[in-house]
C-alpha cells in the first residue's frame, strides 16, 4: 500500500524549470507546490519506476506470479522467458492503444448513423463533398439519392469494419499497391478492428502464445487495423460533421484563459462532445447569462487532443496539452473543464478542490470519483452541454483569487491532407506535385511526422523543439499532430515566420513561395491517419518511389506517454517508415525482442523502430535516414541546371520521336 504521506502532503519540487522549458508552466508548478496542491510533476519526482516493470519483464498474466525476470530467477513460474514476456506486454500495449483510437472511432460512427437516420437533431452534414467522395471510395451508390441515405450507406460500411471476420478492414485499399502486396504476403492485413483486439488479449493470456515472432505479427494486424482502420475512420467521419479542417490562425498556452469571462476547458479526445460545448458557450442566450453574472462572455479553450479537435475547425484557443491539465486549473481562473476520454488525469477533482473549479465527467467509460458526471450522448448532447455550460456560468462568481499566466503564442493549424492537396496545386488541379518536385530538387530534404505526449520527468516540451527547430534547419518539413503540436506551437513554430527565424534556405523558400509554416499542424492523434494519406499521396504522385518505405520520411515521437503512442508507432513502422522513439519502449528486457524490431522489422516491413534518450541525437539520427532514402533514389546530389541551345533541344526531340515519323 502507497505511503499515506506520499498522499497527502505532495513532494517538494526540485528546481521547478527543471520541468518545463514554458515559462507559463514553470509559474503554475511553483504556484501549485506553494499551495500544497499535489501536480503530476510532484508525483513523478516521488516515485522511482520500477526497473523490471521498465525492462518489461514483469509478468502478471495469472495468479501464480506475478513474475519478476532476473538473471537469477530467468524465467516465469510457467516456464515464460524475457522474449515471451516482454514481447506479450509490448503487444497488450499496442492492443490497448489501438483499442481507444478505434472505440473513439466506433462511437463517431454510431452518431454519424444516427445524424443520418434523423435520429438526433445535434449534429448536421458539413463537408457533403468529402462524404460524397468517401461515399464513391467505399462502393456507395451516390446518383439521385438523399444525402442523408449515402451517409446511411457509408456509416453502416464503417461499423462493419469493427466487426469483420475475413475480408479484411476496406481502407487498407488506400495505401500503395506495393505496400499492400507487402502486408497480403505477410498475413497481417487486419480483418476486423475488434477481432485483432480481441486476438491479442487471447493469444497473450496464460497458455497461449509464447512467440515472440508471432506476437508481434499480431500486433502488427492489430496497430494496423487502428492506423488504417479505426483513426480514419474518426478522421473521416469527423470532418464530414464538423467540417474538414483548413488554415486557422489561434493562440496557444495558459495565456488564454481570460480573467473576465467565464473560462470553461474541453480536455480529451472525442469531438462529439466539445462541439457542442463551443455551440452551446456562442449561443446569445448563454452569453446575456454570463454577463448577467458579471461577466463579459464566456470563453472555451482548450487541453490535449480535444483541443486540437476544436482548435482546428473553430480556432479556438489552447490552454495546454497533457501535461498543463492540472496546471490549467491551478490558475484559479476554470470555471469548469468537461472531459470525455483518454489521457484525463484521475487527480483533476483533487485539484479543483483547491479552487472553486467544477470538474464535469461526460462518457460512460470515462467517470472519476469526486466529478460532476452529465452523461452525454447522440440524442442529448447539445442539452447536456447547455447544463455544464449553466453550471460554469453559476460557478463564476465563486471566482477568488486567481493567477493566469501572461504567455499566450500565435499558431497556425488545420492542414488537413485535403489543405495541403489545395494550397499545392488549386481547386481544380489539386497535387503533391510541387511537395515532390521540391524533394527531388534538393530544397525540401524530406518530410518528418513529429507527433506524440508530452511526459512528466523529461522537461516536457525541451525535446519536441529542439528536435523539430534541428530538422527545419535542415530543409526537413515537419508534420505535427497531437501533444507534440502544442508543444511546438508554443514556440512559435506553428507560424509562417518561423521559416524565416529557424529553417533551412530550401525549406524557407518553398514557405515562402507556398505561403505555409515549416512546421504543419495536421490534427490530432486520431489524425495520425491523416499522415498516411499524405505519405500515400506523395508516393502515387510518382518520382519518389513506389512505397511509402522508399520516401525520404521519417517519423518520432519524442515523449511517448501512452499506449496510444505504442500502437501508431507500430502501424508506422509496418507502413515503412523509420519510427524513432525517445523514453525508451519497455522492452530493453529482452535484447531479441529489440534486435526484432529495431533491427529485423526493416526487412519485414521496410521500417523499423528506433530509439535514442538523448534529444540532441534525435534529428541527426532521422536526417541521417532521410538522407540514405535520397541517396537510394538517385537524388541525393543536386543536379547543376542546363540551358539547353538548339542543338540540343533538337537531339531531345529526335530521340523521343518514333521511328518511322
Amino acid at each position: 500500500m502507497a505511503d499515506e504521506k506520499t498522499l497527502d502532503k505532495p513532494e517538494k519540487i526540485d528546481k521547478p524549470k527543471k520541468h518545463s522549458v514554458d515559462q507559463a508552466s514553470v509559474e503554475m508548478i511553483k504556484k501549485a507546490e506553494s499551495e500544497g496542491i499535489s501536480t503530476a510533476f510532484a508525483r513523478r519526482q516521488a516515485i522511482k519506476p520500477c526497473g523490471i516493470g521498465a525492462a518489461g519483464i514483469c509478468c502478471r498474466l495469472c495468479n501464480m506470479g506475478p513474475c519478476r525476470i532476473t538473471p537469477k530467477n530467468p524465467f516465469g513460474v510457467c516456464g515464460a522467458d524475457a522474449d515471451t514476456i516482454a514481447a506479450r506486454n509490448f503487444a497488450r500495449m499496442i492492443a490497448a492503444g489501438s483499442a481507444a483510437h478505434s472505440d473513439h472511432a466506433r462511437d463517431v460512427a454510431h452518431t454519424f448513423l444516427k445524424m443520418a437516420r434523423g435520429e438526433t437533431a445535434d449534429y448536421e452534414i458539413k463537408d457533403s463533398f468529402k462524404l460524397l467522395t468517401l461515399a464513391q471510395e467505399l462502393g456507395v451508390d451516390v446518383d439521385d439519392r438523399p444525402i442523408e441515405k449515402i451517409a446511411e450507406d457509408v456509416g453502416k460500411i464503417c461499423l462493419k469494419q469493427f466487426g469483420e471476420q475475413e475480408e479484411g478492414i476496406v481502407f487498407i485499399n488506400r495505401a500503395p499497391k506495393k505496400r499492400q502486396e507487402i502486408w497480403r504476403s505477410l498475413g497481417v492485413v487486419p480483418r476486423g478492428i475488434d477481432v485483432e483486439v480481441v486476438d491479442i488479449m487471447h493469444r497473450t493470456s496464460m497458455g497461449t502464445d509464447a512467440d515472440m515472432k508471432s506476437l508481434m505479427i499480431a500486433s502488427t494486424r492489430a496497430a494496423l487495423a487502428d492506423g488504417w482502420g479505426g483513426s480514419m475512420i474518426a478522421s473521416d467521419l469527423q470532418d464530414i460533421m464538423f467540417g474538414t479542417p483548413e488554415p486557422v490562425r489561434s493562440k496557444v498556452n495558459l495565456g488564454v484563459l481570460e480573467q473576465d469571462q467565464v473560462n470553461v476547458l474541453v480536455h480529451g479526445h472525442n469531438p462529439l462532445v466539445s462541439e457542442m460545448v463551443v455551440k452551446v458557450a456562442q449561443s446569445p442566450e448563454m452569453i446575456e447569462k454570463a454577463k448577467a453574472v458579471g461577466a463579459k462572455g464566456i470563453n472555451v479553450a482548450g487541453i490535449c487532443c480535444t483541443a486540437n479537435e476544436v482548435l482546428m475547425r473553430h480556432g479556438i484557443p489552447v490552454a495546454g496539452h497533457f501535461t498543463q491539465q492540472e496546471l490549467a486549473i491551478t490558475t484559479g481562473a476554470v470555471e469548469g473543464m468537461v472531459v470525455d476520454v483518454q489521457c484525463i488525469m484521475p487527480s483533476l477533482p483533487n485539484v479543483s478542490d483547491c479552487f472553486h473549479t467544477k470538474i464535469y465527467t461526460t462518457s460512460p467509460q470515462a467517470q472519476i470519483p469526486g466529478a460532476i458526471h452529465v452523461e452525454t450522448g447522440a440524442k442529448n448532447a447539445e442539452e447536456m452541454a447547455k447544463k455544464i455550460i449553466q453550471g460554469a456560468i453559476e460557478n463564476y462568481p465563486r471566482r477568488k483569487k486567481f493567477q493566469i499566466p501572461d504567455d499566450e503564442v500565435d499558431l497556425i493549424a488545420g492542414f488537413s491532407h485535403e489543405t495541403i492537396n489545395y494550397m499545392l496545386g488549386g481547386s481544380f488541379r489539386g497535387s503533391y506535385r510541387p511537395l515532390n518536385d521540391n524533394v527531388i530538387n534538393g530544397k525540401i530534404r524530406g518530410v518528418a511526422g513529429v507527433v506524440g505526449c508530452s511526459l512528466p520527468g523529461v522537461t516536457p516540451d525541451s525535446t519536441h523543439r529542439e528536435l523539430v527547430r534541428e530538422l527545419i534547419a535542415n530543409d526537413v518539413l515537419v508534420i505535427q499532430s497531437g501533444c507534440a503540436a502544442i508543444a511546438c506551437a508554443k514556440d512559435s513554430l506553428l507560424l509562417p515566420e518561423a521559416a524565416l527565424k529557424y529553417a533551412g534556405k530550401g525549406l524557407r523558400e518553398v514557405c515562402e513561395a507556398v505561403g505555409i509554416p515549416p512546421v504543419l499542424h495536421t490534427g490530432a492523434c486520431v489524425d495520425n491517419s491523416r499522415l498516411l494519406i499524405e505519405a500515400t499521396a506523395m508516393v502515387n504522385e510518382g518520382g519518389l518511389g513506389d512505397d511509402i518505405s522508399d520516401l525520404p520520411a521519417a517519423g518520432a515521437c519524442p515523449e511517448w506517454m501512452s499506449e496510444k503512442a505504442l500502437a501508431i508507432g507500430q502501424y508506422f513502422v509496418a507502413s515503412g517508415v523509420y519510427t524513432l522513439f525517445g523514453p525508451p519502449l519497455q522492452t530493453s528486457g529482452s535484447p531479441a525482442l529489440e534486435e526484432l524490431l529495431f533491427k529485423g522489422f526493416e526487412e519485414i516491413f521496410g521500417g523499423k523502430w528506433a530509439h535514442t534518450s538523448e534529444p540532441a541525437k534525435m534529428a541527426p539520427m532521422m536526417i541521417d535516414h532521410i538522407n540514405k532514402k535520397r541517396e537510394a533514389l538517385g537524388i541525393h546530389e543536386k543536379k547543376e541546371r542546363i540551358l539547353y541551345d538548339m542543338a540540343m533541344r533538337r537531339d531531345i526531340e529526335g530521340q523521343a520521336r518514333p521511328h518511322g515519323h
